[in-house]
């Protein structure tokens, strides 16, 4: 669901001096990453107003095996739902109070509310992460609204059908069928376990929350984009509005040099009349004010800058927003991706992003910083997020912590109509809410050409592979696309090859020819699909290897029905493990060519157990010993 869009475009210059200063009280509420109304972190970083109310929490539930309960009326507020579950986590997981693999297509939730009495008079938004896969919502026994998009994000404005001073009914009617052709991701689509897909995940997984944004009558922020320009020292910033204004707005920017709880500089303000659909306005982030030189985001030094917008008619303000960018840069130049203007050498790890008790929700933010710990621990500079759309605080957390992220859209895996329609909402969607990371440095649309399985000589697939690519490029001129990352690519800015062979010899013959890559791929796999030209600019990264599977640490025998596996042959030990490895790297080290690698994978997900970590996070081998194999080559 996609709000109508008023664009204000803005070229940020912070001035000394300026008549509209805001001062560190002003912002004080804003810039908390816990406000006043809610004991949970904000589940949007990047998107915050100082109004916030967390609905997680023990919800009523149902299963509607038969979908009689639009027929029965269990929207209405009399109706009482048989079960409870704990939002945000998905009937599936044990975390939610129910658990188990049973296929339930419709599933019903209910709760009340209040709403805090300062709230009187304003506009209310009810917001969602993410519901798997469509829903609608009803306030009070009145539908308010509807989304279809399992990974991505949707705000309805209840404020018409709410009651004041009392309490409040929420339902909402979830519809998640086992259908191929919506962006899953790893979720299996039948009952049990299949290959490398997992559980899935079915109704509300993300958090659900309230806000108050402005009085009803008057335009709100539905977005903000920063786009950093390191050359020029400038960041761009674009905000959209739910409805055109129908007088002139004051719009105001306040910078401040740190990401914490509470601002400990002043921060300095700019502001400008919004007119019409744009307004620039030249600031030069080396020089103004409180801002001390550029500060550049990099993993070795994530530095980041708040950004408080604020919208007022006249002198009063109606609508403000907190978020925070990064300045970095990321581009190709002759064959070499460069990190603001220096090569970049990546070295990524696989990640699925489950847990054993909440599968795809994270259990927490210590949850979340552990990974994150891990993935540097184990050497790695980065992680390509697999197949998934990860909650915004995991993002939040990879920006903080300084962690290159590949973006990858989940794949659905039948090409039709709606399979096409589908992922491209979800594309569009994913990079709407996400922009501001400065940790994302590429978006990956498709996977080893999942969903589009004839892609090789289809010209059809061949143009939607096209047409993703360029979407991403139009929503976002800042970022790398791996088009078709593996093999059979169209359109891509990086060359990305998929290879588990074990025997390190053997691995090195298969890649050491960039000529012969760009001809014949590897094993049964062409790297490029039929008519397209390679492009020898492209940087060559392996982004997917090593997968080696433990026969005695980790899941044993069968899980779920079936095998558990990784690819090649199963060693036994950490010092076979660190032998096999060993010669792999050596074996990619050894290629001049190769501009980077990730390695499946960061942890072991169900009956897939290649991970260097134990579901429950626990190191199959030696952190240390497996990060000195894998330091960065010297070149």
């Amino acid at each position: 669901m996609f709000f109508c869009q008023n664009i204000v475009t803005s070229n940020i210059a912070v001035e000394t001096g300026s008549p509209l200063r805001m001062s560190v009280d002003s912002l004080r509420g804003i810039l908390m990453d816990h406000t006043t109304l809610s004991s949970t972190p904000h589940p949007q970083p990047d998107f915050m107003r100082d109004t916030f109310v967390s609905l997680d929490g023990e919800w009523s539930f149902a299963f509607d095996d038969a979908d009689i309960g639009l027929g029965e009326g269990w929207f209405y507020t009399d109706h009482n739902l048989p079960l409870t579950i704990r939002v945000p986590y998905c009937y599936q997981c044990e975390k939610s109070g129910i658990g188990g693999d049973e296929i339930h297509s419709i599933l019903w939730y209910r709760r009340s509310f209040a709403l805090p009495t300062q709230w009187n008079g304003q506009r209310v938004l009810l917001r969602f992460g993410a519901v798997d896969w469509s829903c609608r919502v009803y306030v009070n026994g009145v539908a308010v609204g509807e989304h279809a998009g399992g990974y991505t994000p949707f705000a309805l404005d209840i404020t018409p059908a709410l009651k004041w001073g009392q309490s409040n009914d929420l339902c909402l009617r979830v519809v998640d069928m086992s259908d191929v052709a919506q962006p899953r991701g790893k979720q299996y689509w039948k009952r049990g376990l299949m290959g490398c897909w997992y559980t899935p995940t079915s109704g509300v997984w993300q958090s659900v929350y309230l806000e108050a944004a402005g009085r009803p009558a008057t335009p709100y922020i539905t977005r903000v984009h920063v786009e950093p320009d390191i050359d020029n020292h400038v960041a761009t910033v674009t905000i959209a509005l739910n409805r055109e204004p129908s007088s002139p707005l004051n719009v105001s920017f306040a910078l401040d040099q740190h990401v914490d709880d509470i601002p400990r500089e002043r921060p300095v303000a700019v502001s400008a009349v919004v007119r019409s659909r744009e307004a620039s306005f030249p600031i030069d982030m080396h020089s103004a004010g409180a801002i001390e030189g550029l500060r550049l985001w990099s993993p070795e030094n994530p530095n980041l800058y708040g950004l408080t917008v604020a919208l007022a008619d006249e002198a009063v303000v109606i609508d403000r927003i907190y978020t925070y960018f990064g300045m970095r840069s990321i581009e190709i130049r002759e064959g070499d991706v460069l990190l603001n203007h220096r090569p970049l050498y990546q070295r990524l790890v696989l990640d699925q992003g489950y847990w054993p008790d909440t599968l795809l929700t994270p259990p927490d933010d210590e949850a979340i910083q552990a990974d994150i710990r891990w993935t540097k621990v184990f050497g790695f500079n980065g992680a390509r997020k697999h197949q998934k759309i990860e909650v915004p605080r995991w993002y939040y957390w990879a920006d903080k912590m300084g962690l290159l992220v590949w973006g990858e859209l989940p794949s659905a895996y039948s090409y039709t109509p709606d399979s096409t329609r589908a992922l491209i909402d979800t594309m569009q969607a994913f990079i709407d809410r996400d922009f501001n990371h400065p940790c994302i440095i590429a978006w990956t649309p498709l996977n080893e050409s999942w969903g589009v399985p004839s892609i090789y000589a289809n010209t059809k697939q061949q143009e939607f592979s096209r047409t993703l690519y360029h979407l991403c490029k139009s929503l976002d001129g800042t970022r790398l696309v791996s088009g078709n990352d593996g093999w059979e690519q169209v359109k891509t800015d990086i060359f990305a090859l998929h290879d588990y062979m074990q025997d390190g010899d053997v691995l090195f013959e298969r890649i050491k020819d960039r000529g012969q890559l760009d001809r014949i791929g590897v094993a049964d796999r062409v790297s490029w699909a039929k008519g397209i030209t390679p492009d020898k600019n492209a940087p060559f990264l392996l982004t997917e290897y090593g997968g080696t599977a433990f026969d005695d640490i980790g899941a044993q025998g069968e899980l779920g029905g079936m095998q558990t596996w990784g690819y090649g042959d199963k060693i036994n030990g950490e010092k076979a493990f660190l032998e096999r490895f060993g010669k792999i790297q050596q074996a990619v080290n050894r290629v001049p060519f190769c501009k980077g690698t990730c390695y499946t994978q960061l942890t072991d997900v169900q009956q897939e157990i290649n991970g260097l970590l134990t579901p429950d996070r626990k190191p199959k081998v030696s952190p240390e010993a497996f990060a000195k194999l894998n330091a960065i080559p010297m070149r």
